[in-house]
């Protein structure tokens, strides 16, 4: 094997291969350091007097399924300059590293497809050295993402565990990528954000978020100049759930047995669009039937799907028209479950109509969080939730395979 090769095949460069060892299946190259090659590790002088060697051995990328190490017996130095007496640093390793960096390189893209147990598999090392690999490379991409350049985000919550544990996600919706993530739920946890995006003087326009009153209270009073959008898939899902509420209301205060039977299975029924009934199930008609029997379930009905066209508006004028005459409706039903929530609509209703200002949603961030518990089902949990929010940082750029 030549120098040449040493350089070439492993990224070692300034060094002389002496010779090459077969033992205990591994495969071992010894490496030289010429005199005149050697400086002082800390002024960087010539002017040494060799005190000595100490031999180290490096584990390198394998060639095919035969684990490569680089033995090295580094020089200890007496720098004439700056009277240190050191050891010479080896460029092809990091400090207190017992791998070079063309291993941690290999590491790291194999990394990209497969998970970590199976990287620690096929290269005979142990699990903890695969996440150690990931962790400082994530750690100096990701730990702190600029927030300088953001403009809209989307701000959710996402439950990682038993415990009712969350996480609270902040992600940028120009870039796709996650810019925040803080420990629980609520303002709480947006309050090392804020910090952040004070020193980073990002001018936030708009922010799509559920209609929680901590995230309204804590946008409202650190983004003032933002425009606050409520997504329409929350506003859809808080509709949904009052909707499902008063079916089950109706199927228990009925005495009538025919109208229980009837409402009895119907309530993803109602759920569903009208255009995603399916006909060989004959959920059309079932639905028909439970409409035409109880007269307060179909007006909800209905005003749910009239609802859903509030977004298809061609512009915010008449979209507002809409609105202002879907909650009148509303009202004028008189069935508690919608009185409550077109007054809860009328007082959002500023929030509601700013998708017509800025056509953003949480969409987004939902298939992120969806990525986050794909992340997690593979990598059966994380204990190390500082590695864990690693992941996370980097889930952006994942196109097919998650791997924990």
């Amino acid at each position: 094997m030549s120098t040449s090769l040493l350089y070439h095949g492993f990224s070692i460069r300034g060094y002389q291969f002496q010779r090459c060892l077969f033992t205990h299946g591994r495969i071992v190259f010894k490496i030289r350091q010429r005199r005149v090659d050697l400086r002082c590790p800390r002024c960087g002088s010539h002017r040494l007097k060799l005190k000595g060697a100490f031999s180290r051995v490096f584990r390198t990328t394998p060639i095919g399924l035969k684990p490569v190490f680089i033995e090295f017996a580094i020089p200890r130095v007496a720098c004439q300059d700056c009277k240190c007496i050191r050891q010479v640093r080896v460029a092809f390793a990091d400090a207190r590293r017992s791998y070079t960096r063309h291993f941690e390189r290999y590491v790291l893209a194999l990394s990209r497809h497969m998970t970590i147990r199976d990287v620690a598999q096929l290269l005979g090392v142990g699990w903890d050295m695969v996440k150690a690999i990931q962790k400082r490379y994530l750690k100096k991409r990701y730990w702190q993402p600029k927030l300088g350049n953001l403009r809209r985000i989307a701000i959710d919550e996402i439950a990682i565990g038993r415990g009712h544990r969350y996480l609270t996600i902040v992600l940028d919706l120009i870039s796709g990528a996650v810019v925040f993530v803080g420990d629980g739920k609520g303002s709480e946890a947006l309050d090392p954000f804020w910090r952040r995006l004070k020193r980073s003087k990002a001018a936030i326009e708009a922010a799509a978020i559920d209609m929680s009153p901590s995230y309204i209270r804590a946008v409202s009073d650190h983004l003032p100049k933002a425009t606050l959008v409520f997504d329409h898939f929350h506003i859809i899902k808080l509709y949904n759930d009052g909707l499902s509420d008063l079916r089950r209301r109706l199927h228990r205060e009925t005495q009538d047995e025919t109208q229980q039977k009837v409402l009895k299975g119907t309530r993803w029924l109602l759920l569903k669009g009208a255009e995603r009934l399916n006909p060989d199930k004959d959920e059309a008609d079932r639905l028909k039937q439970a409409l035409k029997i109880n007269e307060p379930l179909a007006t909800a009905y209905y005003l749910k799907e009239d609802l859903r066209v509030l977004w298809q508006q061609p512009d915010k004028r008449r979209a507002a028209m809409f609105l202002k005459g879907w909650i009148k409706r509303a009202k004028a039903a008189n069935i508690s479950f919608l009185k409550r929530i077109s007054r809860t609509f009328e007082k959002l209703r500023e929030g509601i109509l700013a998708y017509y200002d800025y056509r953003i949603s949480t969409g987004p961030l939902e298939g992120t969080n969806n990525k986050i518990k794909t992340l997690q089902r593979q990598a059966y949990g994380f204990r190390d939730m500082d590695f864990f929010k690693l992941k996370i940082y980097a889930l952006h750029l994942s196109r097919y395979a998650l791997v924990g």
